[in-house]
């Protein structure tokens, strides 16, 4: 791991002790971190990665020492659906997450990701869905920091590789861009701004999944996800204009700028995909 990468000492503690705990069986960092493109202040981002039930007052009491005050932790579920549980701590004056996830899961998703198959669920601040591919590219794009039983660097080399029948069910969900705007179309002229903004913003949501998908690179979540888009090979030049013109008016000329956002989209995709080469990173990483 180079520098850049390297977890801080206490960070690096954390994480040997987290392993120690009952069912957890490694510890990876995510985030910018992870990337080598984090701000000094930026937070410390960390899957934990568990089978069967993790024990919640173990990790509850570990959080509150490292964090040297009171910490909540939550269990699976208690964070919707898709983002297991985890805890918001401060450690050293620095924001540290730890963010549950259960290794199983995550397995049984890259196992539908090698036959093109992938759920968009429901989850809290995740307003275009929670992804099931994000599992495995969190998998691909983290540093594992402790593994003890070698699970998670064997999935993460098995991953590395982005499968060709999840890039084809990935782009070929575009359609579903069309038909969001047409949705739009019809209730622009009513003044329906509330929905014409979520017919938009899903539309764009699906570009951007098949444009990362496009070049087998791994889209974890809408955050950052129109930038990252923007700066994939071929990608339109005035993509990120566009989309953001057409969500700040929202109404009928708005429509139709989405809709030539689409049609230039579907173009690139037409054209058939980039040869294989990126292995699923990302193009800042």
């Amino acid at each position: 791991m180079t520098p850049a990468h390297a977890p801080s000492p206490s960070v690096a503690a954390m994480a040997s002790r987290l392993t120690r705990l009952p069912g957890i069986e490694a510890v990876a960092l995510g985030g910018s971190r992870a990337r080598g493109t984090h701000r000094p202040d930026s937070d410390w981002d960390l899957g934990v990665y568990y089978r069967g039930a993790p024990d919640l007052d173990a990790l509850t009491a570990l959080a509150s020492d490292v964090q040297g005050a009171p910490a909540e932790v939550a269990g699976p579920g208690g964070w919707g659906p898709w983002v297991n549980g985890g805890a918001w701590l401060t450690v050293d004056g620095v924001a540290v997450d730890w963010i549950l996830r259960d290794l199983d899961r995550v397995e049984s998703v890259w196992s539908d990701c090698r036959e093109g198959r992938y759920e968009v669920g429901i989850q809290p601040g995740h307003p275009l869905g929670f992804w099931s591919p994000c599992y495995v590219g969190e998998v691909a794009l983290g540093r594992v920091l402790e593994d003890p039983r070698g699970d998670l660097a064997s999935l993460q080399e098995a991953v590395r590789p982005y499968p060709e029948p999840l890039r084809r069910a990935l782009t070929g969900a575009v359609w579903e861009a069309d038909f969001s705007v047409a949705s739009a179309r019809k209730s622009a002229p009513s003044g329906d701004t509330l929905h014409v903004s979520l017919c938009l913003a899903r539309a764009f949501g699906v570009l951007a999944q098949a444009l990362h998908a496009h070049h087998r690179v791994w889209c974890l979540n809408e955050k950052g996800a129109l930038a990252s888009a923007a700066a994939l090979p071929g990608t339109p030049a005035d993509f990120a204009a566009r989309v953001s013109e057409a969500l700040r008016g929202l109404d009928s000329a708005a429509v139709e700028t989405a809709a030539g956002v689409v049609r230039d989209v579907r173009a690139v995709l037409d054209r058939g995909a980039p040869a294989d080469g990126q292995d699923g990173v990302h193009p800042d990483g």
